[in-house]
């Protein structure tokens, strides 16, 4: 599979992904001190509805389209308003032109104290990622691949914070590139916060990478996953997870809230499911 931010932005798993950051943001934020976020596959931050790529998909609009023309509970419009605040920023409310990538959205939520390093391999999106965030003291772009950026750039000097990884899966061993990279980086910061975002599409390779943490010593890992339809090797992507290590004690009740709903409003079909597992404990 091929997940470029650019074909796919503002879709059914950016919609996970996205929920997931703000709330973790949020919870960072309720302390003063500040913290840094390490986005090691950035993309380009922030991207265009009406470019050719993404009128190609047209996976926002049954993405961050339906939720915003959704009628959202008050409980759950309390949970998913960080998020939503950062896209109708950058927007005319909900008449949506342009959708943040996971930087944006980032730098939309950040206070003065926080920081962010981004990381990016492709030389055009990396390109376009330094120039728009050039200037901006909170923000270092680094053109490298994420997988060097989490043994180079851990643990960082404000000693907490979060590691955001959504690679493109444009290589067969993804995940095994993945569960290397986070094995590491825990031995060197055990106490960070870890987000790792991947298709539902080789539910083997993603419980492979379950069980290699479990063996490697890895505490308190919690998985999420959120299905609008049933996907497999061979279909589009219907549905996408994340594993958390060390996620705020707050998250899992908070999913468990949020993503029955995401499932009624972004359903495409039959197969549609979610899921909240404490895999590993503390």
């Amino acid at each position: 599979m091929n997940y470029r931010h650019a074909y796919h932005a503002g879709n059914i798993g950016d919609v996970l992904k996205h929920v997931v950051l703000a709330r973790l943001i949020a919870y960072f934020q309720r302390k003063d001190k500040a913290f840094r976020i390490l986005d090691t596959h950035a993309g380009i931050g922030l991207y265009d509805l009406n470019s050719q790529e993404m009128q190609k998909t047209g996976e926002w609009q049954l993405g961050i389209g339906k939720v915003l023309e959704a009628d959202i509970p008050p409980q759950i419009a309390e949970l998913l308003a960080p998020w939503l605040t950062a896209v109708r920023a950058l927007n005319d409310g909900d008449a949506l032109k342009v959708y943040p990538g996971s930087p944006m959205v980032a730098r939309q939520l950040m206070r003065k104290q926080d920081r962010l390093t981004l990381t990016e391999l492709h030389p055009a999106d990396f390109k376009t990622l330094a120039e728009r965030f050039a200037g901006d003291h909170q923000v270092k772009a680094i053109h490298l691949d994420g997988w060097l950026a989490m043994g180079s750039f851990l643990p960082p000097k404000e000693k907490r914070g979060l590691v955001l990884i959504d690679p493109a899966f444009e290589v067969t061993d993804e995940f095994s590139r993945m569960t290397d990279a986070v094995v590491k980086a825990y031995r060197k910061w055990p106490g960070g916060t870890y987000a790792l975002w991947y298709p539902m599409k080789d539910v083997r390779a993603i419980r492979r990478m379950h069980g290699d943490f479990d063996e490697a010593g890895l505490r308190d890992v919690l998985s999420l996953d959120l299905n609008v339809g049933k996907s497999g090797p061979d279909t589009r992507m219907l549905g996408s997870g994340m594993t958390l290590i060390n996620a705020p004690f707050t998250l899992a009740e908070e999913m468990r809230l949020v993503l029955p709903w995401l499932c009624d409003v972004l359903h495409q079909g039959p197969g549609t499911s979610w899921n909240v597992t404490q895999l590993i404990g503390e």
